[in-house]
């Protein structure tokens, strides 16, 4: 035992608060579960005496304490408190939780159980662990599938090391959420007061030289090289180094329709769209940057490119089934390899290089020829087309160092395509399932106040959401967003999915067409209303662009916003 510090009263609520204190987690993402009552006592006692503590959010729906995590952590990259209610709120909030899982992003979530069910010591914990709130096993047992790391803290001794230990494991590479439960009666329980040692930034890992100078070479041999990477702009500094590494040898980057974030500048010479298809024949070697799927199906495989994967960790744990290839593993830090391969280019072949840089500029030139023609069409198209959304976002947002987070399907390649956005942490896509899109981007501009930030989602997707306590979040804690709904009344990908698979079934000779109408729908943006929210419709091209004009002054003066547009597709 080590000497105690503590106060009076001090129980396992103050062990849990310290915990997070020293790790550095600067939020605790709370979706309010009776076992708290510990760590809430903790927080009011700290706030009295003027001791630090994590900022404590109060929130009212699981997903939304996720999602505001995930959002958060996109942009610090550091690992935050969760804290659901017992195993339902684990469930509840188990599909955000999943997506930060796929978005790698750190947190530490923690619900509850009870030990006892009243027949121990102490405190009667509440007869609804008994009742209905226990689940065989353990919530850790359910939390496994969907976490990086999932167990159960045994002793209030023990509570602040484990919870360090989660975050440590929840930073490390792959990043990604990390589960505790704590059993009720361990936060009720006396603490002796041992503090937690604070939680360091993760080592750097390197490729040695014997690794990458054989890399160099093949890359230095290559006629027809392409890069293809989905989360590289998700490490810290990863889109500049991408950048600054293609560009060091003139290969084009392809980020492919599974990319999550924004990795290297769309506007850039070098970006080759969104189809890796082309060069699966022509290419002789294919990089493969923080690039979890590349190929589909996964035994489609490139015809003659011998494949260079550049990923700290490659083979990603949580994903079942994953092809890469392989020819060369570079497992260090992403950033750091990328930087290693740039100093070496050197010696190139100038007639190989300006080949491909000439085919890369008439392929750039084609896609942007491409787009503006998709515009102009869309400018003379009866209704607002959904091109014309995204195009108006980007004007809308140019020069204003905005965050797109999106939530939209079959919108989804018009709103990358056309926002064209060229920054670092500058577009984000909701992984894991529909619905915590709201949250994703509260949490994005809690971490990015200053920051337009601007949620694109389909009317199915907001359905989804948990809107009313998304709103709720948004207007407690001061977090204006614009939310543009593309709304064409439909599930389109449901649609498209029973047309693709019975092409000439009985749905498309009668035209009963279930699962997918959303006709029935209210005014979507009516919702925001008794929030005191700003609200419009659109359903005309000229109205489009004043619409989203005065939407984001409202969310500049601190009002969230929320853009109902009709789409006509």
């Amino acid at each position: 035992m080590t000497d105690s510090a503590n106060k009076p009263g001090a129980d396992g609520g103050d062990a849990f608060v310290s915990a997070f204190d020293a790790v550095g987690a600067d939020y605790l993402f709370c979706s309010s579960g009776s076992e708290w009552a510990p760590v809430w006592e903790s927080l009011a006692r700290r706030h009295r005496d003027g001791d630090t503590a994590p900022q404590y959010l109060d929130l009212t729906h699981e997903t939304v304490a996720v999602g505001m995590a995930t959002g958060y952590g996109l942009l610090t990259r550091r690992p935050q408190g969760v804290l659901l209610h017992a195993a339902p709120g684990l469930l509840q909030g188990s599909t955000a939780v999943h997506g930060a899982l796929l978005a790698g992003v750190p947190m530490v979530v923690a619900s509850s159980e009870s030990t006892t069910y009243g027949d121990g010591p102490g405190p009667d914990p509440g007869g609804q662990w008994y009742r209905n709130l226990s689940i065989v096993g353990g919530p850790h047992h359910v939390a496994q599938p969907f976490t990086k790391w999932a167990t159960a803290a045994g002793d209030v001794s023990t509570l602040p090391t484990m919870i360090t230990r989660a975050a440590e494991l929840s930073w490390r590479a792959p990043a990604g959420p990390a589960y505790l439960n704590i059993p009720l009666e361990i936060l009720l329980e006396d603490w002796d007061g041992r503090e937690a040692k604070p939680v360091v930034p993760p080592g750097s890992t390197h490729s040695s030289p014997e690794e990458v100078d054989p890399v160099a070479a093949m890359i230095r041999e290559a006629k027809n090289p392409v890069i293809v990477t989905e989360t590289a702009g998700r490490e810290a500094g990863g889109f500049e180094a991408l950048t600054a590494f293609a560009e060091a040898w003139s290969i084009p980057v392809v980020e492919p329709d599974s990319a999550v974030c924004g990795n290297f500048p769309r506007t850039h010479p070098l970006h080759a769209g969104s189809d890796i298809g082309p060069w699966m024949d022509e290419a002789d070697l294919i990089l493969l940057v923080n690039c979890r799927a590349p190929f589909y199906p996964p035994s489609r495989r490139p015809s003659k490119a011998k494949v260079v994967v550049i990923d700290q960790v490659p083979q990603r744990p949580h994903v079942v089934y994953q092809v890469l290839f392989a020819d060369v593993y570079l497992e260090g830090n992403v950033a750091h390899t990328l930087r290693q391969l740039a100093k070496r280019a050197k010696d190139l072949d100038e007639e190989a290089v300006a080949v491909r840089r000439a085919a890369q500029e008439e392929r750039h030139a084609a896609e942007q020829g491409a787009i503006a023609a998709a515009e102009a069409k869309a400018e003379r198209s009866e209704g607002v087309d959904p091109v014309l959304v995204a195009a108006a976002l980007r004007r809308l947002l140019a020069d204003r160092d905005g965050i797109v987070v999106d939530e939209t399907i079959t919108h989804s390649r018009t709103v990358k395509r056309h926002l064209k956005t060229s920054d670092p942490d500058s577009y984000f896509y909701v992984q894991g399932g529909l619905g915590q899109g709201i949250a994703v981007a509260l949490g994005v501009k809690l971490a990015a106040p200053r920051r337009p930030v601007v949620l694109t989602v389909g009317d199915g997707a907001f359905t989804y959401n948990p809107v009313i306590p998304s709103y709720d979040a948004a207007r407690s804690y001061d977090l204006p967003v614009l939310i543009v709904v593309f709304n064409n009344r439909v599930y389109k990908s449901m649609n498209l999915n029973h047309r693709r698979f019975y092409p000439e079934g009985a749905a498309a000779e009668t035209g009963e067409w279930l699962g997918t109408d959303l006709h029935r729908l209210p005014r979507l943006a009516a919702f925001a209303e008794p929030f005191g929210m700003h609200t419009e419709t659109v359903d005309t091209t000229d109205a489009l662009a004043p619409a989203l004009e005065r939407a984001l002054k409202a969310v500049a003066d601190g009002t969230t916003a929320v853009v109902d547009v009709l789409v006509t597709r």
